[in-house]
């Protein structure tokens, strides 16, 4: 009886929804949006009365969902932080007090103690260790400052970041008594030739595939897989509900930010290969006013002779011309590649909106450009430096990344770190390097690495190493360059991997482990441990689904959707706009597609701009500007409307209201999560 009442009165609500999408007033839908309000308080006062296995059957708590915990506001938190100050959250002996969670009980009954933590039987306390066992692996490797970087000065009210006078100077910097050598694959670090204890010890690579293999099998456990899966698909319905609920206040709390909408708020396209910058109608524009206007110029060395633009033409050599147009090393040195790369900045620099009826414009568009290094020799780093900063390259509006794919890199990075001097045009363009991408073809079948793998110098083997294996050793290198870099007061690198587009998931596994951000990542899809591991990390994902949809994934399955619903951190990019988009504005066009196709909100875009700027490699007085004076601060106190447009409501559901981050921390840790005010810089 008591459930067909219930059914009733879900088919009576399902009729109210359907009137509520077909239109009417303003005035009847807030009255809708109020009575759901009190059906919705009317079933939590239900729920206290329920039994868990009558709550099962009703599906309002999924088998293996966790103890839900309420708590007030405390003034003062206390916090954690093991051996840095930036951790996720560390695991206490004693249940966590009031002050030291944070929730916004405007929507939640404080008195409803819908599950509790002593009823969790022994399986799911193992399901819960085993994945907070995960997150502490990932804090034990990941690379993070020891001081953040919004506390090695007063952090003011935020103005319009001025302009480098000169980015291209060289300030003499004094030589220190750093001595580095290679052993065993990685670079150590010691602080003096006579020293012989390393300054900035490193996990082993012994150490570091046990780990990852104790990762790779708490994914394959049934249980844990079950509860993740119930977890997020939780996550996923629960942002749902806030939608029905909410949609209409955040659109008018929006609506209330003057000034401001997606098209003048700050984006950031975190992953575009430099090479491919621009669109094919900008490239051949370019091409064919080279060939009007410099015919004879000798552009390439090929069969023995020197060729003329003209020349080359005429033998529609199809490789000669990417060498002559898209290369920094070739025989004119780069000179049209950098041209066309200032063009690129030009655009970029002028890519304004004007609102209505206003005359001021507004700059919205970022991004972080990917270099690549092919590791043949040693020079490349000095060839690289030579060519921005001769052709002065550099714009306010991007960052550089660096594509790699071996470790042969580094030497020339501790010298230039050691003595600035030995490098003075590298040491300048480091400057404007923010992250180092790992790139190879995922797609290719690879072993799966062990614990006794050999050393690189001592590898023999007829195939090439795994992606772990290479991420290992890049990762081990980058950590003691960083450490050394922060010892001297020099700006670090994070490491920012392609990754997850396809191949094996041990790739996403070792990224989890090592990396700050990473690329794509829509292989999360297909183990749902992982996910919930990169959802509970906040690790962020530069997504880029026309890409997918042109090489690996077709754009109405890309898990893209899900991710955001899910409370991931993604964001849209556009890789390789000379392949894939047609606009002048390919970043845009990303945004433009995913909100036609997916239906997404000026709420959500907006969502995932600011999530793109967080992700993003620029500077601190930039993200100030961009985000607002307290954007490092966790939840809606974070958050600054009149910056971003993102409504405050939105982002405390993401952080703090029911079942959402802080809850699902607290039930992975089994209510002793000591939850840091501040973001992660490892972000």
């Amino acid at each position: 009886m008591e459930y067909e009442q219930q059914k009733r009165g879900r088919d009576v609500e399902k009729e109210e929804v359907e009137e509520y999408e077909k239109g009417g007033s303003l005035q009847h839908k807030r009255s809708l949006s109020k009575s759901f309000d009190d059906k919705m308080e009317a079933v939590r006062e239900r729920v206290q009365t329920c039994s868990i296995s009558s709550l099962e059957k009703l599906n309002f708590i999924p088998s293996g969902l966790p103890p839900h915990q309420t708590s007030r506001r405390g003034e003062n938190q206390t916090f954690s932080h093991g051996d840095s100050t930036t951790r996720l959250a560390a695991y206490g002996t004693e249940p966590a007090d009031e002050d030291d969670i944070l929730f916004d009980d405007e929507n939640i009954d404080g008195s409803a103690d819908l599950l509790n933590v002593n009823s969790t039987n022994v399986e799911e306390e193992e399901v819960r260790r085993m994945v907070w066992e995960c997150l502490e692996l990932r804090d034990k490797y990941v690379y993070r400052e020891e001081i953040a970087p919004w506390t090695k000065e007063p952090v003011t009210e935020p103005s319009t970041p001025k302009a480098r006078s000169d980015p291209f100077h060289f300030e003499p910097v004094e030589k220190t008594a750093h001595h580095f050598r290679m052993e065993d694959g990685v670079i150590h670090v010691y602080a003096s030739e006579s020293d012989t204890v390393e300054l900035f010890p490193v996990a082993s690579s012994t150490t570091f595939f046990t780990d990852m293999h104790h990762l790779l099998k708490a994914m394959s456990i049934g249980n844990i897989r079950s509860a993740c899966h119930h977890r997020l698909r939780f996550l996923e319905e629960n942002f749902r509900l806030h939608l029905l609920v909410n949609a209409e206040r955040e659109f008018l709390a929006q609506k209330a930010a003057p000034h401001r909408d997606f098209y003048n708020i700050r984006k950031v396209d975190t992953h575009v290969h430099h090479s491919a910058c621009m669109n094919q109608k900008h490239l051949l524009c370019f091409i064919k006013s080279k060939l009007r206007k410099e015919p004879d110029e000798v552009v390439i060395f090929r069969d023995g002779k020197n060729m003329t633009l003209k020349e080359v033409f005429e033998s529609l050599d199809l490789t000669g011309l990417r060498e002559i147009f898209l290369k920094q090393d070739n025989l004119i040195q780069g000179r049209f590649l950098a041209e066309v790369t200032k063009q690129v900045l030009s655009d970029l620099e002028a890519s304004k909106y004007q609102p209505y009826l206003s005359n001021t414009s507004f700059l919205f568009l970022m991004a972080e450009y990917r270099v690549s290094i092919y590791s043949r020799k040693q020079s490349e780093w000095d060839q690289l430096a030579s060519w921005f900063i001769n052709n002065e390259i550099y714009s306010e509006n991007a960052v550089w990344l660096i594509l790699n794919i071996l470790d042969n890199v580094f030497i020339p990075l501790f010298e230039v770190t050691v003595d600035p001097n030995s490098h003075p045009q590298l040491h300048v363009f480091l400057m404007m390097v923010v992250g180092f991408d790992l790139v190879d073809d995922e797609s290719k079948p690879e072993r799966r690495p062990t614990k006794h793998m050999p050393k690189p110098a001592e590898w023999t083997n007829e195939f090439n190493p795994a992606y772990s294996y290479y991420a290992y050793y890049f990762y081990a290198n980058l950590y003691m360059l960083n450490k050394l870099r922060e010892s001297k007061g020099l700006p670090t690198i994070k490491l920012r991997p392609y990754c997850g587009e396809a191949g094996d998931i041990d790739h996403l596994a070792a990224a989890f482990l090592l990396c700050n951000n990473i690329s794509h990542g829509i292989n999360l899809q297909k183990s749902l441990v992982l996910q919930y591991l990169y959802y509970l990390a906040q690790i962020g994902l530069a997504m880029s689904p026309q890409s997918n949809n042109s090489l690996f994934l077709d754009y109405h399955r890309n898990p893209f959707p899900a991710f955001f619903q899910r409370g991931l951190n993604v964001s849209l990019s556009s890789d390789d706009p000379l392949q894939i988009h047609l606009t002048k504005e390919p970043h845009v066009e990303e945004y433009s597609v995913a909100a036609q196709v997916w239906k997404l909100s000026a709420c959500d875009l907006c969502e995932i701009a600011r999530n793109s700027v967080y992700q993003s490699g620029f500077s601190l007085m930039a993200k100030l500007h961009w985000l607002g004076n307290k954007y490092f601060l966790r939840g809606p106190e974070g958050n600054d409307i009149q910056k971003t447009n993102v409504p405050n409501m939105r982002i405390a559901f993401r952080h703090e209201n029911w079942q959402t981050w802080k809850d699902e921390m607290q039930y992975v840790y089994s209510g002793r999560a000591r939850i840091p005010e501040e973001i992660d810089p490892a972000m």
